[in-house]
């Protein structure tokens, strides 16, 4: 996937935007505003920075198949190598799993739930955080009828890195359920966050990314 994700960030220099047809329209009665994006494709980390014209970042992410980022800047987990974009168009089908930020919608409209601990696969990553459902249900089973881009909290995250085991803190993370390899419930002691560093965001923006990428366990 990288090598497709630096074709396209090349293509994205030489074409001012992506084809009208390709993008869901944008909201323009509400008012967009700029959000950090940090995501884990199959061999890569994606950063950069997308106009949210919803609630949260997971609604915003259920809206559309398609992503504009801007400012990008994609990692190879292998090596560490990177490439920048100015913009770069993402599948929802492309990224496993995204970080959330940006803010976290409506109060009032949140029900009541209790939180479940898990733990998932999907590609290289392992993840373990609680997802929410009503009490007494089973969340798992009722993946399947939720929109493909779910919340867990609390969560964790682990795979390899330029050879290395990597784990950090993600706190909310938003997974791609059409690519879970699987998922089980766990125990709270098995996905209570350790003493971990949290998961970087580097700033694609920034002039000197050194020692921003990841961080490596010992």
């Amino acid at each position: 996937m990288i090598g497709n994700l630096r074709r396209k960030g090349r293509a994205a220099v030489s074409s001012s935007a992506a084809s009208p047809a390709s993008m869901a329209p944008m909201d323009f009665t509400r008012e967009s505003i700029e959000v950090e994006l940090s995501a884990y494709a199959e061999d890569c980390l994606v950063f950069g920075f997308v106009l949210m014209d919803a609630d949260r970042l997971t609604d915003y992410l259920n809206q559309r198949d398609l992503y504009e980022l801007c400012d990008v800047l994609v990692v190879a987990t292998r090596d560490g190598s990177s490439t920048e974009a100015r913009t770069l168009t993402v599948e929802r089908g492309e990224l496993l799993a995204v970080r959330a930020s940006g803010p976290r919608g409506n109060v009032n409209l949140r029900g009541r739930t209790r939180h479940y601990p898990v733990a998932l696969q999907m590609g290289p990553y392992t993840i373990r955080g609680h997802l929410h459902g009503l009490p007494g249900s089973d969340p798992i089973a009722q993946l399947r009828l939720r929109p493909p881009m779910v919340a867990l909290t609390e969560s964790w995250i682990e795979y390899q890195c330029e050879d290395e085991a990597h784990r950090g803190r993600v706190g909310t993370i938003i997974v791609n359920r059409e690519a879970i390899d699987w998922i089980q419930y766990s125990a709270d002691d098995d996905v209570r966050v350790p003493h971990l560093p949290a998961e970087p965001r580097p700033d694609p923006r920034a002039k000197d990314l050194t020692g921003h990428i990841w961080t490596r366990r010992s």
